[in-house]
């Protein structure tokens, strides 16, 4: 009964807020954390607004790592590390958000200005105010809210900001990773940073992600005389149509995703001839292929190679196939792991809906941690505007996930 009122402090608290964490949205939207990659000086200037509010809410450890980069003006992307002391040492509960955003791309798409929040009802508007200011600024209210009521957490919190996210993360957690030992097996690890509507989805899996840029070539001619020369399209497009092979090749079906199966979907074509009387020489396809885990990336390239190969015999073509992206998927999470046992708690107290673990076809960076073998869940509850004109955030969801980290701080 006692952690009950305790809790319903906390949430009140939180809700007490509203203002300040608009406030805080205001303030990390105006300041445009861009990779250079993306045309931008990277994020020393949001992180300092972000140190000096920390300051306001006081830490017990502080940390930097720096990733050395010669592209932006300081020399380095940031990443801080801030922990707070709770009754137990032994493990710490980790919420990473990260600090960049990525571009807002074509302007008269948006109905405001990108950097400046526009509020309407419960939404605020913005680029980054839900990816990842959602989940960056609720890790900050939840812990302040325990601070304020003086409440000593369960066990060490620890809260990390991270750079270069969106650009593949080679300053940001991978550089952490491999430059410290501040995470342990035991510890809680969450990624607010992927989610759904209803608040419903943990994150827990990831498929293999396998995208492949395939070129053909034959002989160009003109149309009229085909037999002078080889048609790369055509060979290319009986690839295509061989390549659905691979869903009778992989049809195991796994539940914890969605769809649960092993996909390849050809999509992107790049413009081969420019006239119509001219029988192409080279046609250049991609096809996205998202592979549950427990098939190898390895054997799903030599079983394409195959298929191409019988293509090459058949029309008298050679075909070459380059790797556009390629990454195995990191061990799963359990979905009984402690970190989404005390999720799914926090979730059906604070939303009253109950959750469940799910695995998903994109890619996170919870994908470094697993690597590394700590088991870690993504969660927040959100409507996926990421990277979208008129992105937003709600403000309820919004103290609602602070209030669900909170959740979990305080549980024995």
């Amino acid at each position: 009964m006692a952690h009950a009122q305790q809790f319903e402090r906390i949430k009140s608290r939180i809700d007490s807020y509203r203002e300040e964490m608009i406030d805080l949205q205001r303030e990390l939207t105006a300041i445009p954390a861009l990779s250079p990659l993306n045309g931008g000086e990277g994020e020393w200037k949001k992180a300092k607004y972000l140190k000096s509010y920390l300051d306001t809410i006081g830490f017990d450890e502080y940390k930097e790592f720096n990733s050395p980069d010669p592209q932006v003006p300081e020399g380095s992307r940031p990443n801080i590390i801030v922990k707070f002391h709770g009754e137990k040492h032994d493990r710490t509960v980790w919420i990473m958000s990260h600090l960049d955003i990525v571009p807002p791309g074509d302007m008269k798409l948006w109905h405001s200005d990108p950097y400046k929040i526009k509020i309407e009802g419960d939404k605020i508007y913005g680029r980054g105010v839900e990816d990842n200011q959602q989940g960056l600024v609720a890790s900050l209210l939840a812990v302040k809210a325990l601070k304020d009521e003086k409440v000593t957490p369960a066990y060490d919190v620890g809260l990390v900001f991270v750079a270069d996210e969106e650009t593949a993360s080679k300053h940001g957690i991978i550089y952490v990773l491999e430059n410290s030992d501040i995470f342990k097996k035991d510890d809680l690890i969450i990624v607010p940073d992927a989610g759904n509507p209803e608040g419903t989805m943990i994150e827990v899996a990831e498929k293999t992600i396998l995208w492949l840029k395939i070129t053909t070539l034959g002989k160009q001619c003109h149309g009229s005389t085909p037999e002078k020369g080889i048609n790369s399209f055509k060979a290319a497009s009986h690839l295509v149509v061989k390549l659905n092979q691979l869903y009778q090749l992989y049809p195991t079906s796994d539940p914890l995703f969605d769809p649960p199966i092993s996909t390849f979907e050809p999509t992107k074509k790049e413009a081969n001839i420019p006239n119509i009387n001219t029988i192409p020489g080279e046609d250049i396809f991609y096809i996205d292929c998202r592979i549950l885990p427990q098939y190898q990336m390895k054997e799903v390239l030599e079983r394409i190679r195959k298929i191409a190969n019988e293509v090459e015999r058949e029309f008298g073509v050679k075909i070459s196939i380059e790797i556009a992206q390629g990454e195995q998927a990191a061990p799963a999470t359990p979905p009984d792991a402690p970190v989404v046992k005390a999720l799914e708690r926090a979730i059906a107290d604070v939303y009253q809906v109950k959750a469940k673990p799910m695995g998903i076809g994109g890619g996170t960076v919870a994908a470094y941690f697993r690597r590394e073998g700590f088991n870690t869940a993504v969660w927040a509850k959100l409507d996926e505007l990421a990277h979208q004109p008129n992105e937003y955030c709600i403000i309820g969801n919004l103290l609602g996930d602070a209030k669900v980290f909170a959740h979990i701080l305080t549980q024995p």
